[in-house]
């Protein structure tokens, strides 16, 4: 029989529990930390602390949403990287506490194999083998997907993921924190081809996304000296100017992989899945080189534990447990 499994995330600034129950997700609880925001980005001893008030009570809520008792958990599941340090030893400790005390198996789960199995929680699901675009604030990778627990990276970013690109942007526009979602926001209202910012090209499927980011500052820099409210004349124009070179740089090596492998089943994952430039500009080349997409609701784009659970059931069917001496890994790769 299918199992019932506990799965807990809390690799950066969310700390979030979801239960599954015979390959079906039940719910998925999040804690977010807004103690973040007045520093510009996530402070990992902040975070950790979090994860140590909020772990208990969401968990906790997990379980009573799902309508089980603890002694109907089949297995225990958790993010064992990438991440912060800090925040993923809340997770795993609590993970390793509680299987023991359940007497029940622990499941590892790569963070980034976890945002390419959250299409398999709501249908239609992708068919193997497809091509994930994985876009977050601290990765942005090519996937090739052949199976539930076989994935290749076939590109990544050499420097600056594309999520922290639109994060530092937002920093220096004066946007608050988490600023990618602001600058889609205002992006809507604003006119892409306003503006063109200076990027880098590398060759292959890699990315480079600090090229970009270096050009917004001295852009800015610059047009400041001519104008002190150049930015606030000018939000809109800017965030939509930048948001479409990001996207443009994100399709173009999209497009190449497609035609490098020949494979036209393409989905995306990540925070930064959530950007509707990103969605749009997908869903215009898709209709046009005849692709099937797959897009996961919003929820399961940004870090929470049904892409933990989803991951967690395929590799408990396989037998895929882990050992209770098991240890974080912050800059765990896919297939690890």
């Amino acid at each position: 029989m299918p199992p019932t499994i506990l799965a807990i995330e809390s690799s950066c600034d969310e700390t979030s529990a979801s239960v599954i129950q015979q390959g079906k997700v039940l719910n998925n609880v999040i804690a977010s930390q807004n103690v973040h925001q007045k520093y510009g980005g996530v402070v990992p001893e902040l975070a950790s602390r979090a994860h140590q008030q909020n772990i208990y009570m969401v968990v906790n809520e997990s379980i009573q949403r799902a309508g089980i008792d603890t002694a109907n958990i089949d297995a225990i599941a958790f993010t064992r990287g990438p991440g912060l340090m800090g925040s993923l030893l809340v997770g795993v400790s609590f993970a390793k506490g509680m299987a023991l005390a359940l007497g029940v198996p622990l499941i590892e789960v790569n963070h980034m194999e976890a945002h390419v199995l959250a299409h398999f929680i709501d249908d239609p699901v992708p068919t193997f083998p497809f091509l994930c675009l994985t876009v977050s604030g601290g990765h942005t990778q090519l996937v090739l997907v052949d199976d539930f627990l076989k994935m290749t990276v076939i590109g990544e970013t050499r420097d600056d993921a594309v999520g922290e690109a639109f994060d530092k942007t937002a920093k220096m526009l004066g946007l608050p924190y988490p600023g990618g979602p602001l600058i889609d926001k205002f992006a809507q209202l604003g006119n892409p081809n306003a503006f063109s910012f200076g990027h880098t090209s590398v060759p292959g499927l890699d990315f480079s996304f600090s090229g970009i980011k270096t050009g917004v500052l001295y852009f800015l820099r610059d047009q400041k000296k001519i104008d002190h409210n150049f930015i606030e004349k000018n939000l809109n124009d800017i965030c939509a100017s930048v948001q479409f070179q990001l996207v443009k740089m994100l399709m173009a090596k999209l497009k190449a992989a497609v035609r490098q492998t020949g494979i036209q089943q393409i989905a995306i994952a990540g925070g930064v899945a959530a950007n509707s430039g990103l969605r749009k500009a997908l869903m215009g080349i898709a209709q046009k080189e005849k692709w099937v997409t797959y897009l996961p609701k919003p929820e399961y784009c940004t870090d929470n534990a049904a892409m933990i659970a989803m991951a967690a059931h395929y590799k408990y069917l396989a037998s895929r447990f882990s050992a209770f001496d098991i240890a974080p890994i912050a800059n765990l790769a896919i297939g690890s």
